[in-house]
């Protein structure tokens, strides 16, 4: 792995990250560290800052993580077939070579690979999860693979097809408030005809279509009463107008976006290089990187809601392309987790006090 910022650089050649300049400064000064994850290669990585002020990189393998929402004390995250949710085992003030968090895995759900996209926990502590490959909105169960929670009413029966591709979740007060699909198809894998510009908006409360014609829309978040979102396909990052449902581009950014996080007045937004095949191929994005001389990246942009401007940046290459799930700790300085391929997890047990 290579790191590089204005300071760092540690050689190993299947991974290179580079960042902005006052990248760590940032993420030191507002006191918080970034999870996020891959499931092109299958990492969980954990950005930090070590006690020198240099980036921290943790990463462990989970096959196709993807989702991830904050606990308490930690977070779930979802792979192929399983959620897991990850404890912070640290007492307060413990730590251990200059980390200050230790996130295990501490219990699982099977559930089959449901294609589980976005996370969120509501107000009673329940997990809430987009289940795309069935195309609606479900919680954990103690017998079964799932319990649904929600669906479109366009999606006429609950089917293992990837209908509409549902994907992105908004709470709002603690509850699911909207959700973004790719398409309103009802039949098996249609929404991949629809992926240029039938884009919508649901409101869980109501099933009605908030926004129509968006390009593979992604990520909608609930932030200071604004619905925003990540228009994938166009490279837009921006937020809905709710009385009239029309999105307003806010930040173009350079690459495939999935993936969006807000810290007070900054948005942190995750891109991808987009794939090199039907899916990816022939949408606005294109064009737009082409207008403006540009390549997409796979990496991180810090942007001011302010200004609309990325104000920082990180970027990955090598054997990672593609990002799914970005999400901030707040309050950690230097995190590290614990995964299955390594012996530590024997090793680590703790004492409910």
């Amino acid at each position: 792995m290579t790191i590089k910022d204005s300071e760092t650089t540690v050689v190993n050649p299947s991974l290179e990250i580079t960042t902005s300049r006052q990248m760590t400064a940032w993420m030191a000064e507002q006191n918080l560290s970034i999870a996020l994850t891959t499931y092109q290669v299958g990492k969980l990585f954990m950005l930090g800052v070590k006690p020198s002020g240099n980036l921290s990189v943790f990463e462990r393998s989970f096959n196709r993580c993807m989702g991830l929402c904050p606990t308490g004390n930690g977070f779930y995250m979802s792979s192929l077939h399983q959620v897991w949710r990850f404890e912070n085992v640290f007492r307060q003030g413990e730590q251990q070579d200059g980390h200050d968090r230790l996130y295990v895995p501490q219990s699982g759900n099977t559930t089959g690979d449901l294609d589980i996209h976005d996370m969120a926990v509501d107000a009673n502590g329940r997990l809430v999860f987009v289940n795309t490959l069935f195309g609606c909105l479900a919680t954990l169960s103690e017998t079964c693979s799932f319990k649904p929670l929600w669906r479109p009413a366009f999606i006429s029966k609950l089917a293992a097809e990837d209908r509409c591709h549902l994907n992105g979740l908004a709470m709002k007060d603690g509850r699911p408030a909207y959700v973004t699909a790719v398409s309103q198809s009802d039949v098996v894998d249609g929404w991949r005809d629809q992926r240029a510009n039938g884009g919508v908006v649901i409101d869980v409360n109501t099933n009605e279509i908030v926004t129509s014609g968006l390009s593979m829309p992604h990520s909608p978040r609930w932030h200071k009463n604004k619905l925003w979102l990540c228009n994938s396909g166009t490279g837009e990052f921006g937020h809905i107008e709710l009385n009239t449902g029309r999105f307003v581009p806010v930040t173009f950014c350079a690459g495939y976006m999935r993936g969006l996080y807000f810290h007070g007045d900054y948005a942190i937004v995750g891109t991808s290089k987009p794939r090199h095949n039907k899916t990816f191929s022939g949408l606005a994005l294109d064009e737009a990187l082409k207008s403006r001389q540009a390549e997409a990246r796979c990496g991180l942009q810090v942007i001011d809601l302010r200004t609309g401007d990325a104000v920082h940046w990180l970027r990955m290459e090598g054997i990672v392309d593609e990002l799914y799930d970005v999400m901030t700790l707040p309050g950690v300085r230097n995190p590290m987790a614990l995964g299955f391929k390594t012996d530590e997890i024997r090793r680590v047990i703790s004492i409910e006090e």
